[in-house]
């Protein structure tokens, strides 16, 4: 599970996986697609856990807040450089990021960890 990655502190990403990932800045591992938002991680992240929403040029990053094994919050953020979401699609994205929370911190632990591929999921409508 995610969170033995948290109670180990032994396991964490390796410094030769970091830099081959951070050799070829093109790979951006996308993890869901959602009202035309791209979720999706940079290969050359860092830590705290984060994705970034993409959409029509524009980028916001959502960190999210882990305590004691346990996502307690998600935090929104401009990324340096990208004109933010738009207020609509800035919801979508939180909404979405608060929902699959736990599965994106399984995909950082999968991709960052144990260097595992990632798959993207579509979702196509609404989720409430």
């Amino acid at each position: 599970m995610w969170t033995d990655f948290f109670i180990n502190p032994a396991m964490s990403v390796s410094d030769d996986f970091m830099e081959d990932r951070q050799k070829d800045s093109s790979v951006m591992p996308k993890l869901f697609e959602y009202l035309g938002i791209i979720i999706m991680f940079y290969s050359n992240e860092h830590e705290p856990i984060h994705v970034h929403g993409k959409f029509q040029g524009m980028e916001s990053k959502a960190e999210l807040i882990i305590v004691d094994g346990k996502i307690v919050d998600v935090l929104i953020k401009e990324v340096a450089g990208r004109p933010p979401l738009e207020a609509v699609k800035l919801r979508d994205f939180k909404h979405f990021v608060s929902l699959f929370a736990e599965q994106i911190v399984q995909k950082w632990v999968d991709y960052f960890v144990y260097h595992k591929s990632i798959q993207c999921i579509k979702i196509e409508g609404r989720i409430k």
